[in-house]
């Protein structure tokens, strides 16, 4: 539900999606147009799809349980890079990386990236950086502290340095 879209706006539908659906089996086994209705409201339609027939393959190759391996979490529908390292470092404690627009911006002020992000090389580095960072006995925090920080003293607009704790 995050993907591209603030954690404010998400919170209520969240809290409705979890309610209709508790588990992987029971939005497995909605209707898909129960699961879009439940998620009108969000946009990007494409995730909503991808969540159930993400559901319907933890019920049936993980017997309802989200795996806790990366690469079989990875082979879920709609999973990426970005979606894989977020869920296995903060839900399972695996040293993966997440870059994301917020944790992007943070990387590139902190090491001076001055290239476009989205080029190969730039990408490559930042992917890099992001890895390092959390090889840490806590990565799922880190990881979370960098979108929280370019979320909000990070910012794109009207950063504020003065808040920030990398400042040198």
């Amino acid at each position: 539900m995050l993907q591209q879209t603030r954690v404010e706006s998400v919170l209520p539908y969240f809290a409705r999606f979890l309610e209709r659906f508790p588990t992987p089996a029971a939005l497995a086994a909605a209707p898909l147009d129960d699961v879009l209705a439940a998620w009108a409201g969000l946009g990007y339609y494409r995730r909503a799809r991808h969540l159930h027939q993400a559901a319907q393959q933890v019920v049936e190759r993980h017997g309802g349980e989200v795996p806790d391996d990366p690469e079989a979490f990875a082979a879920l529908a709609g999973v990426g890079r970005y979606t894989c390292g977020a869920v296995q470092s903060i839900a399972f404690g695996r040293r993966l990386p997440v870059l994301d627009g917020n944790v992007e911006r943070v990387l590139c002020r902190l090491y001076r990236v001055e290239d476009d992000p989205r080029g190969p090389a730039p990408r490559r580095r930042l992917w890099d950086a992001a890895s390092a960072l959390a090889d840490h006995p806590h990565p799922g925090e880190v990881n979370q502290a960098l979108m929280e920080l370019g979320a909000t003293v990070c910012t794109p607009r009207s950063p504020r340095c003065l808040l920030c704790p990398l400042q040198a």
